[in-house]
């Protein structure tokens, strides 16, 4: 599986007598001296660990991987192993096939990501994270939407339907053009992980009223859609996709001068946080 291969090759970047690191003196609150990424990785997983130094460390992360290449470039995709594991373990849970191209889409996504992601912007590996899940899922709707053969070999059967977790749902509103990537981010991110809103439009720079109107636009938009979807959903409906229906997509969401750009969910209440 492409994930196993990339714990394997992040293990050989911590082990033997020089193994990769990081110098912690660069950082408020990490320990001052050179630090194992394996060390690094659990540092930023703590719940403890404050944004600001998460931030910091995936700001210097993306940047070695940016100038210096395949070193640093597994060391990212290492440090965030276990929040791709928990995207791809989500998006699979419920599908019967082969899991392998779903799990190596979610690494692409994320290494993808890694070469454009705004590091001016809070939250940068909860950015990485929602690219890799974007990728992962458009992978799995592939795979869905391909009709499978029925028990009497005669005709194609619907695909299944796979779970509805809050982040698939707002995956599949962007793709479908209900919401846009900036405001399921901006639901994601206050809805899902739980970030004041305050908090939200202050690192924006924008007021909380802004910020409060455009997050009532946007899940306006996301209720008329899903309930549009649920009524076109019947027993006798055979269609095809992720929810085995053919849905009509409504109107296309546009971002106002108002609306703000908010970071990305990263994971709901019970699950492991990422780096």
């Amino acid at each position: 599986m492409p994930l196993d291969v990339l714990r394997s090759a992040f293990a050989w970047l911590v082990t033997g007598p020089h193994p990769v690191s990081v110098d912690g003196r660069l950082f408020d609150g990490l320990p001052d001296r050179r630090l194992r990424l394996d060390d690094v990785r659990d540092l930023l997983l703590r719940r403890t660990c404050p944004q600001s130094v998460r931030d910091a460390v995936w700001i210097h992360l993306v940047r070695l991987a940016r100038t210096e290449g395949s070193t640093w470039t597994v060391a990212c995709a290492g440090i965030a192993l276990p929040a791709l594991i928990n995207v791809a373990s989500k998006l699979t849970a419920r599908f019967a096939d082969d899991p392998r191209d779903v799990h190596s889409a979610v690494l692409t996504g994320f290494l993808a990501e890694l070469s454009t992601v705004d590091l001016n912007r809070p939250r940068v590996m909860v950015r990485l994270r929602w690219a890799a899940y974007r990728s992962g899922h458009a992978a799995l709707r592939e795979a869905l939407d391909t009709p499978t053969p029925s028990a009497s070999a005669i005709a194609s059967a619907s695909p299944a339907v796979p779970c509805g977790h809050p982040d698939l749902v707002l995956a599949r509103a962007v793709e479908d053009g209900a919401i846009s990537s900036t405001e399921a981010e901006l639901i994601g991110l206050t809805r899902l992980e739980k970030v004041p809103l305050a908090e939200v439009a202050e690192q924006r720079g924008v007021s909380y009223e802004a910020t409060k109107k455009a997050r009532q636009r946007a899940e306006r938009r996301l209720a008329l859609y899903l309930r549009d979807d649920v009524s076109a959903v019947s027993p006798n409906t055979s269609g095809s996709g992720v929810q085995g229906c053919e849905r009509r997509p409504i109107a296309s969401a546009h971002t106002s001068s108002h609306e703000v750009p908010a970071a990305s969910s990263s994971s709901t209440p019970g699950v492991p946080r990422c780096a």
